[in-house]
């Protein structure tokens, strides 16, 4: 399994500088993909949401990847020109943005014709509460596990931290534009 999540997260996972956090991180998306009916090239073709049905071209892992770079550059950014005043940890911003959709590995089956669809299981619990609860299981710390409780529309009920701002932000900046967009 583990050589599956670096064949998925190879470079992202490098940039996790505390070697802890990054093996948690690793540890998360191992057990999430053992109790996946998804295997780790599904997520190189199955669309990266069920909402724009089956057709949609970006896979899983293209929106996973570029909420990861958008989230790391929009970190870096804010590191360097706020003067301190508003910053961003990047080892928890780049975990939290790693492990924010790790939940849709309990929440998404196959069907039939190999299209993904909406489990049983996905039915009863979103992907932030799974997500969340294998994160914990792995020991991954709280300031992560908030980004990941809080980077879907369950996190506007509470306050969020500057790292859960981002990912939220990189997240929804690259899935409402494919939910919402106006055709001309």
């Amino acid at each position: 399994m583990k050589n599956n999540v670096e064949k998925l997260w190879g470079e992202e996972l490098s940039w996790i500088k505390d070697v802890k956090l990054r093996e948690q991180t690793t540890k998360v998306w191992e057990l999430a993909l053992e109790r996946s009916a998804l295997k780790a090239d599904d997520l190189k073709i199955i669309p990266f949401t069920l909402l724009c049905g089956p057709d949609l071209k970006v896979t899983f892992m293209d929106h996973k990847r570029s909420v990861v770079h958008i989230a790391k550059d929009a970190g870096e950014k804010i590191n360097s020109m706020y003067h301190g005043e508003l910053t961003a940890h990047m080892d928890t911003l780049i975990s939290g943005a790693i492990l924010c959709d790790v939940g849709k590995l309990l929440e998404y089956v196959l069907d039939e014709q190999g299209n993904a669809i909406q489990g049983t299981y996905g039915k009863y619990l979103r992907h932030p509460f799974s997500g969340v609860s294998i994160a914990e299981e792995c020991g991954i710390p709280p300031s992560v596990c908030h980004i990941i409780a809080t980077h879907a529309g369950e996190g506007n009920m509470v306050k969020r931290t500057t790292e859960a701002y981002i990912v939220h932000h990189a997240d929804f900046m690259t899935f409402l534009p494919f939910k919402d967009r106006l055709v001309i």
